[in-house]
């Protein structure tokens, strides 16, 4: 399923050049605030969204005016073996584009279990730590009133440590598909609230690595010729391992793994850092490998070691 490993649609300032011209009341504001939404599915019904050369992505996004965003086959949220999907537009936009691509696998579900009763399935949204807060209010007050008036189960996972920098948690709703949207509805306007929620917009792809890591970039582009897609092969990736004193690791790292996370999002490259005890041969330097294209490679050595040499002019002040 080579053709279906990545696809992206309009830049985000394309986005907002088409998106309509908001209100004056609030209500519409907040329609029309830029926001977005991430969720998990499997590597099939990933490609049940792409469909044969990109189509049914290309419809649901002309109808909904949302873009619509895959990771690349084998490019995992860390722990599951589940891609990501990014819808992002106004709070209109993106809850069109995702009622379309869950009514698209709750119906291929349905017609695989050949059952009359609408089961309660599983939805697993990829939410920032930092806006769980919001989600779940004072003494869980929020988080309740949700559950209360959408009839979903609504559960916030504990967030990951195993994973350098990883700062997201899944919010798993469970439910029919009216449920479930209703719940979208209410977790959407929630987050959209959240003025650092909706900055993530612009930077929401990458994961610190030590494991893979969730990369947006194309592998189709727009051609201008009738709307057909052309596969851009890309350059052939390698991996290049350097040496980071054990005393300057923590600069690569950053706080909460935002230094590697920035690299990682900036290059392209993954990163992954070698434990605590193990050194490059002879040294008590730790290993930190680079995997990437050459060009990625070379960006990520000289901001790593632009991160190290800054720290240590600052000590030699």
């Amino acid at each position: 399923m080579d053709s279906t490993d990545s696809y992206a649609a309009a830049s985000p300032e394309e986005l907002t050049k088409r998106s309509p011209e908001p209100h004056d009341d609030s209500e519409a504001d907040s329609a029309e605030k830029p926001t977005h939404i991430r969720f998990l599915v499997s590597n099939a019904a990933a490609g049940s969204v792409i469909g044969k050369g990109g189509s049914t992505i290309t419809e649901f996004q002309a109808k909904s005016g949302a873009r619509i965003q895959l990771s690349r086959n084998q490019e995992f949220f860390p722990g599951t073996t589940d891609r990501i999907i990014m819808i992002s537009g106004s709070t209109k936009e993106v809850v069109s584009g995702l009622e379309l691509i869950l009514e698209k696998l709750h119906s291929e579900l349905h017609a695989e279990e050949g059952s009359d009763v609408e089961p309660r399935r599983r939805l697993r949204l990829v939410v920032p730590n930092s806006s769980c807060g919001g989600i779940i209010g004072k003494g869980g007050a929020t988080i309740k009133s949700f559950i209360e008036e959408s009839k979903a189960g609504i559960k916030i996972s504990p967030l990951d440590n195993t994973y350098y920098g990883l700062s997201d948690r899944l919010v798993t709703l469970s439910g029919t598909f009216e449920e479930q949207m209703r719940a979208i509805d209410l977790i959407l306007a929630k987050l959209t609230e959240d003025d650092h929620y909706s900055q993530n917009i612009h930077s929401p792809y990458s994961y610190a690595a030590g494991y893979n890591s969730a990369n947006y970039a194309p592998n189709y582009a727009h051609n201008g010729s009738g709307g057909k897609y052309q596969n851009h092969k890309e350059e052939a990736s390698t991996t290049v391992t350097i040496g980071v004193s054990d005393e300057h690791i923590g600069l690569v790292l950053g706080r909460g793994g935002r230094n590697i996370m920035e690299i990682t999002q900036m290059t392209g490259a993954r990163i992954k850092i070698s434990d605590r005890g193990d050194f490059m041969s002879g040294t008590t330097d730790r290993k930190v490998s680079i995997t990437g294209s050459q060009r990625a490679i070379q960006q990520a050595e000289t901001m790593i070691k632009q991160k190290v040499d800054s720290a240590s002019e600052r000590a030699n002040e």
